[in-house]
């Protein structure tokens, strides 16, 4: 066998230096973001009192009420986390005990409440998704279309899209607790 050796010009060899650095510099700046979203989310779930964990955070009148408890707006932006990671929708399954509810159209409720402790191993599981997914992001992966019913958008603007749907759920529990006067969240501004 044959061993093709490539010569670089010092040039060429500083570019792909450099490129590496720029891509190494924005998947860590786009990791201590998104972490610190995940971070944020664990400690809302955390602080949240177990007399508030099946509570309502806003009246639903057209749909299974439970959709708007604590532990089920949890497990929803964790499956949404868990699914936007996925490299095929069609391979997709999260891990036990949660389910495929959340692509039921008819708008399924879980068949039971999940517990903080399944919350939480979920929120690990997709943390650590979430952190291996970034550290393994190539400029084809960033640029590569996602398409689902509802949005199709290349994939490093659905990481951004799925950050923004943990914020979004995040400041939700965070209201709910902070209204009952319980909790003060605190800022993570970078991934721990």
């Amino acid at each position: 066998m044959t061993t093709a050796h490539i010569i670089l010009t010092d040039a060429e060899s500083e570019a792909i230096k450099a490129l590496g650095q720029q891509n190494t510099f924005w998947k860590t700046t786009f990791w201590n973001q998104f972490g610190a979203a995940i971070d944020m989310l664990e400690n809302a779930i955390r602080a949240c009192p177990d007399a508030l964990w099946h509570g309502q955070m806003w009246p639903i009148d057209d749909i299974e009420p439970r959709f708007s408890e604590v532990w089920c707006i949890a497990a929803h932006v964790l499956f949404w986390l868990d699914f936007y990671l996925t490299n095929s929708p069609d391979d997709f399954a999260p891990p036990a005990p949660f389910g495929l509810e959340e692509l039921d159209p008819a708008g399924v409720v879980p068949p039971r409440a999940f517990t903080k402790d399944e919350i939480l191993a979920y929120l690990a599981y997709g943390r650590a998704k979430c952190k291996t997914t970034i550290e393994n992001l190539t400029e084809a992966r960033a640029q590569s279309i996602c398409e689902f019913g509802w949005v199709k958008l290349p994939f490093g603007e659905m990481l951004l899209y799925n950050m923004r749907h943990v914020q979004e759920h995040t400041a939700q529990i965070n209201l709910f607790i902070g209204q009952h006067k319980l909790y003060n969240p605190r800022w993570v501004k970078q991934a721990g």
